[in-house]
């Protein structure tokens, strides 16, 4: 919502001019008065993502990242306050920005407390990928269901009366 209110028109400026051409009128968007609002909503949305990618220190640091864009994104929309702007936006962004800023000080309190995605998305090591296929290893009890979703990941055809 940062990102559309920063490229809408905040200001409608008049510039007169010599008789007999008329006055010169041009608007100016909130990304004209405050340069960095885009950038600030654009980490603010990557850290949100980032928040369910990240574990410990990581979310942490993500925390502190969206407390410092939700500040940001505020004293962006305060700073722009007056010279015939209009309200509604710049009035948009700072609630927006204290939201952000509020998850980022939630995220800096709690966060580490917080389930990360589970190891199914993460990459396995070359240690552990080598001995799960040496004949030596236990087998492992698997679900049924699960074994069909594991083959349609590997491109077989599980429903494949010759595969069974």
């Amino acid at each position: 919502m940062v990102l559309l209110a920063a490229t809408r028109s905040w200001q409608a400026l008049s510039v007169a001019q010599p008789a007999p051409l008329p006055p010169l009128h041009t608007d100016r968007t909130g990304t004209e008065l405050a340069p960095w609002l885009p950038a600030l909503a654009v980490v603010a949305l990557a850290g949100a993502g980032a928040l369910f990618a990240t574990r410990a220190v990581a979310r942490l640091v993500v925390g502190v990242l969206l407390l410092v864009a939700g500040a940001g994104i505020v004293v962006a929309a305060l700073a722009t306050l007056g010279d015939d702007v209009k309200l509604v936006w710049p009035l948009l962004c700072v609630p927006l920005g204290l939201v952000v800023l509020a998850s980022g000080l939630v995220t800096v309190r709690v966060g580490r407390s917080w389930p990360g995605m589970g190891s199914r998305y993460e990459r396995p090591s070359v240690a552990s990928s080598s001995s799960s296929e040496s004949p030596a290893a236990p087998a492992r009890k698997r679900d049924p269901d699960t074994e069909l979703w594991d083959a349609l990941d590997r491109g077989e055809d599980p429903t494949d009366d010759d595969r069974r």
